[in-house]
């Protein structure tokens, strides 16, 4: 039996209580709170020097080119006013990506401290597939090595700059150092007497005992109407808008900086939670992709044309200027002939998105915080009565003893386990936090065992870290440090994590590292962790590292067999191999509804598909009618859950009035009837990385209509959404791309593609649409939780183009084990052609296991069938059944008004063709 929980005193208690209220007051989004560019000396460094400036340290040399054993070429890159020469590594990985790597030459004078490279983000075959670059070819001071059939990497050398160009024409697609803006500061012996080793911020001095060490240079993406990506910061603007030039009022750059930002503003280049320097630049012309793989803080410009005082350029070029901290070049430079190729090949470098499991693709329900288990209990039947699904429970800090993680509050939560088999017993699950900072208080066991195996990150002095979180005096374990990730995996265990059940999942918040007391609330730069490395160049990555451990706990949690599910705040490359993130502290207001579109779209460009908005905002009280319309557009997030700061009225979906629980009711079923259509682009983003929510232009990269419109989006091919972010909002004016119609999802209403159509708002759903040629797969039976759902019938939604075609796919697996890997999974592609519906089996069938399921389609609904056909003949049997009219959907009062083939009954497992008479 656990031994009773430790109480603190009265007055130590409202002592901790006042701290805390101070520290989330101070915490409250302060513009002056953070550093900007002015205040940032590497980046107001960068940003002073000219382009084409022949001044040292920047117009490097590149010595001749030499092809290495492994394939890669390497060169020399000096300047005489230099201590050592730089070392210059390109390799190219398939089918058309080059990396770019530059680091400081050891093997002459060897600085006192080696520079930081990032580990455990790229795939570990990476170097395996690394190909074989022919020799270079050198002529007037520029070699040409020819990176694959329709690619070409020009080199010239003096001064240094790089280019990345088609083969055949001689197009550039990608340059570095084209406005010789690359400088590299080297590591130095001894302190000058200049201040460049010492900085101050606000209360906070950063004394950066191994001096200045920054990274700049220019990348230009050529062809490009516009550019995307670098998470994660606020905007309503998908692209990435100019910061600096002609005509550009704020002079911020995109600030790469993982911090706990307190009520984060909507509009700001500003960096939030997580940080992926990854751009893709796409035009109608040319898609192209940069990726540096740099875990110190960042901040880059995306410059306005005449930004070097020249005249803008003819060929869409934009030009950008990257600015780093600390670390080394390890840059990767993709193109494709299409915005997808390059996402793929930069998941091929970064890892493939975990495959989650089938309930956390449902609805989740979470506040800060359910206070014991009989509001968890009221909680749970309150859905049931109100006919609401939903998969999660999620219970926030306060259900720990003290901000103990891995305990719990024996006076509210006295039985955990039993607590959770309840909710298990309707096929839900829950969540508990689990956040990094570890209470300093030597009777709390986690703690104990961390100070004496040394295993927390040190202070400048060699000190373990003590900083200031949720519990009070906190340390921070050193997740960058494979061991310490080790022994955090096992603290996952039921036998560590006690009151734990296979049914609970976790969440990590708080992992920038958030630290209340630290510049900018986060760990001091001169901390220093495993191998020597400070804190200074790693920052982007802790939480990465942490997420990583965390995963790999319930991984060894369930000994291999179970898919983890671990939703965490802070991020880096790499993270979609680990679980789901958000977009953190958002507020409840119009603006952050609208801005957590194109927030939650560039992490999907970015190579993390599964994420989401708080829906409602945790901050604040929303208004009934933003609740709504957030309810109606959160249902098509990847990651779809409801929360709420303790400071907030209760907000569960049925506390708004009738009418108004009706439409959230009808949201989150329409959620539900979705997940097969979830489930299966959730397979296809982990295999490729293809997003499960789009911009419109990934599905239509020639259209320029839909190149910054970061208020619609597509889910898959199939689906096209549009929100509703105004108040009182009468009608809404939608953009449908392509040359097809669009059919609505509501009623199968035809409407033109390539058209703007102004529609009347409706308070019972947001405008949106299936795309014509495509077919769609739902389960229409609503039942309390997505595991019950399991043996349900499937209705298939068939939108004919047209040519009176469509075709889509459906894949089924067991919703939960790691058996897909073995072969255990459906996988069909639907093709409608010549009035005739047939289902292939794609799936491979020499990957070993089997998985078999009953389940039959029920319905086929066809949208856009001009033949007044009332029969259809199923082959295999030669059976016929009826075509009548009926809805698109099983709400109430739906009407009929499409071509429906009714009980065909044919299993989702079997190869057959419907033919309509």
């Amino acid at each position: 039996m656990d031994p009773p929980p430790r109480r603190l005193a009265a007055p130590l208690l409202l002592l901790l209580l006042l701290l805390a209220a101070a520290f989330a007051a101070a915490r409250a989004w302060k513009k002056d709170e953070f550093r900007n560019c002015n205040q940032t000396p590497f980046c107001k460094r960068a940003r002073t020097r000219a382009p084409h400036s022949l001044e040292a340290p920047l117009s490097l040399a590149a010595g001749s080119l030499t092809v290495a054993p492994d394939g890669s070429i390497s060169a020399e890159l000096s300047h005489p006013s230099r201590p050592r020469p730089l070392v210059l590594r390109l390799s190219a990985l398939p089918p058309h990506a080059l990396r770019l790597q530059i680091d400081e030459d050891y093997s002459t004078a060897t600085p006192p401290h080696r520079r930081f490279h990032v580990p455990d983000v790229l795939v570990p075959d990476l170097e395996a597939r690394t190909l074989h670059l022919p020799e270079p070819k050198t002529a007037a001071g520029v070699s040409t090595v020819a990176l694959s059939s329709d690619l070409d990497v020009v080199v010239k050398h003096d001064p240094f700059e790089l280019t990345v160009r088609r083969a055949g024409s001689g197009d550039p697609v990608l340059s570095f150092n084209s406005h010789g803006l690359f400088d590299f500061e080297p590591m130095r012996e001894s302190k000058p007497e200049d201040e460049t080793w010492e900085e101050h911020f606000r209360s906070h001095t950063d004394k950066r005992p191994r001096g200045p060490q920054s990274i700049t240079f220019d990348v230009s993406f050529y062809g490009a109407d516009f550019v995307y990506g670098l998470p994660e910061h606020g905007s309503t603007s998908l692209a990435l808008l100019p910061t600096r030039g002609p005509g550009v009022e704020e002079s911020e750059p995109y600030r790469l900086f993982n911090l706990d930002v307190f009520e984060y503003l909507h509009e700001s280049p500003f960096g939030l939670y997580g940080s992926i320097p990854f751009m893709i630049g796409h035009g109608d012309r040319a898609s192209s992709g940069f990726f540096w793989l740099n875990a110190a803080e960042m901040q880059i410009d995306v410059l306005a044309p005449g930004w070097d005082g020249a005249t803008a350029q003819e060929n869409g070029q934009i030009d950008t200027l990257w600015m780093a901290e600390a670390g080394v070049v390890d840059a990767f430079f993709f193109v494709g002939s299409e915005p997808k190729d390059v996402i793929k090949q930069y998941i091929s470098v970064t890892g493939t998105p975990s495959m989650p499991q089938q309930f956390a693709t449902a609805y989740h329900q979470c506040r800060w915080n359910y206070r014991d288990e009989a509001d968890v209990d009221g909680v749970d039947a309150g859905f049931d009565e109100h006919d609401i699904p939903y998969d999660v429970l999620w219970l926030d800090i306060e259900h720990t003893d003290g901000k103990r993680y891995f305990t719990w509050d024996r006076s509210a939560f006295p039985n955990p386990e039993e607590m959770q088999r309840k909710i298990a017993d309707k096929g839900r699950k829950m969540v508990t936090i689990v956040d990094p900072h570890i209470k300093r208080d030597s009777s709390f066991h986690l703690h104990q065992e961390a100070t004496d195996k040394g295993y927390y990150v040190k202070d400048a002095n060699g000190n373990d870290f003590d900083g200031w979180c949720w519990p009070g005096s906190s340390s921070y374990p050193d997740m960058l440090n494979p061991e310490i990730r080790e022994w955090w995996a096992d603290k996952f265990s039921y036998e560590n994590y006690k009151g734990s059940t296979p049914t609970l999942y976790i969440w990590n918040d708080m992992n920038e590292p958030s630290v209340f007391n630290g510049p900018e609330v986060t760990m001091p730069r001169d901390a220093m962790h495993y191998g020597d490395a400070e804190h200074r160049e790693l920052h982007n990555a802790y939480g990465y590292y942490f997420h990583m451990a965390t995963a790999d706990g319930l991984l060894k949690r369930g000994e291999g067999k179970d898919r983890p599910f671990v939703l965490s705040r802070a991020f880096f490359a790499g993270s979609q191999r680990y679980g789901a993130v958000w977009t953190g502290d958002n507020s409840a207001d119009w603006d952050h509804l609208k801005s957590s579109i194109p927030m939650v779209l560039t992490l999907g460009l970015t190579g993390l598909p599964f994420s989401g908005a708080d829906v409602g905002g945790f901050f604040g009280n929303p208004e009934p009618d933003l609740l709504v319309r957030w309810y109606q557009v959160g249902a098509f997030y990847p990651f779809f859950r409801g929360h709420a700061h303790h400071d907030t009225k209760r907000r569960e979906p049925w506390l708004f009035g009738e009418r108004r629980t009706a439409i959230i009711r009808e949201a989150i079923h329409m959620r539900y009837s979705l997940l097969p259509y979830f489930y299966t682009l959730f397979r296809e983003a982990s295999v490729n990385g293809i997003p499960v929510m789009r911009p419109l232009w990934l599905e239509f990269p020639d259209d320029k209509e839909t190149y910054n419109n970061g208020e619609a989006f597509m889910v898959g091919p199939s689906l096209l959404a549009q929100g509703i972010y105004e108040e009182g909002q009468k009608s809404v004016s939608v953009y449908l791309p392509g040359k097809e119609s669009w059919y609505d999802l509501r009623n199968g209403s035809p409407y033109k593609g390539s058209v703007t159509h102004k529609l009347q708002v409706l308070e019972d759903s947001i405008p949106s649409f299936q795309r014509a040629g495509t077919i769609v797969p739902r389960k229409d039976r609503f039942r309390r939780s997505s595991t019950q759902m399991v043996n349900d019938p499937y209705t298939l939604v068939i939108a004919l183009n047209s040519s009176g075609a469509a075709e889509g796919e459906l894949y089924v697996d067991d919703g939960k084990s790691y058996d897909y890997q073995q072969g255990a999974f459906i996988h069909r592609r639907f093709v409608f052609a010549d009035n005739k519906l047939t289902s292939f089996n794609i799936a491979p069938d020499n990957l070993g296991k089997k998985f078999a399921s009953d389940c039959v389609i029920e319905r086929i609904i066809v949208l856009g069938l001009r033949s007044g056909a009332k029969k259809a003949i199923i082959e295999p049997g030669n059976q016929e059944v009826e075509i009548e009219s009926g809805p698109i959907s099983l709400r109430s009062g739906s009407s009929p008004v499409a071509p429906t083939i009714r009980r065909p009954n044919v299993r989702i497992a079997d190869s057959w063709t419907i033919r309509i008479a």
